[in-house]
């Protein structure tokens, strides 16, 4: 599998869309927003970064992170998501590929750290935790998960980027 990993381009815009709309497509966990989050973070300018996985120059993968805030919490920290892989080339490392290098670039950019809603079993592998410390409204607190790169381990309630308050696209 080669994979380059790089940062969106102008002309990604319309297959990270494409990608996103068919990799959420059916799944139970999703109401079929994730486009559009990822149209207004960029619109907002809270696409902070957003890294696509290229392969025999077609996009099968893309991972956006966004600036959020934690109550009670100092410090720059970052939302993970939405992430997006190919149907057919999911399960494969496309995913952790993505994840990995762009909590490289974070912790370069002097984060204190990531944090993400989703399975724990898919992201504990990667250094996430999910400790009951971190809420985020009415999600169970098993899927609210945290990295820290420095500092101490937050506690307190998420607040993502505005873009992430709009659902149902």
């Amino acid at each position: 599998m080669n994979i380059q990993i790089r940062d969106e381009r102008p002309e990604d815009v319309a297959a990270i869309q494409a990608l996103t709309q068919k990799a959420f497509a059916g799944m139970p966990f999703s109401d079929g927003s994730e486009p559009g989050i990822i149209l207004r973070l960029r619109e907002a300018g809270d696409l902070a970064l957003s890294l696509v996985a290229v392969e025999r120059d077609a996009i099968i993968g893309h991972v956006a992170f966004s600036p959020l805030r934690i109550a009670g919490a100092d410090g720059l920290w970052f939302g993970l998501g939405p992430i997006s892989v190919e149907p057919t080339r999911q399960k494969q490392g496309v995913g952790r590929q993505l994840v990995s290098k762009g909590l490289e670039r974070l912790r370069q950019q002097g984060a204190q750290g990531c944090t993400l809603i989703g399975d724990p079993a898919v992201y504990a592998g990667m250094g996430f935790v999910s400790d009951g410390a971190l809420t985020y409204s009415d999600v169970p607190l098993q899927y609210v998960q945290r990295i820290v790169f420095s500092g101490d381990a937050p506690r307190g309630e998420l607040h993502y980027a505005p873009a992430f308050a709009v659902a149902g696209d």
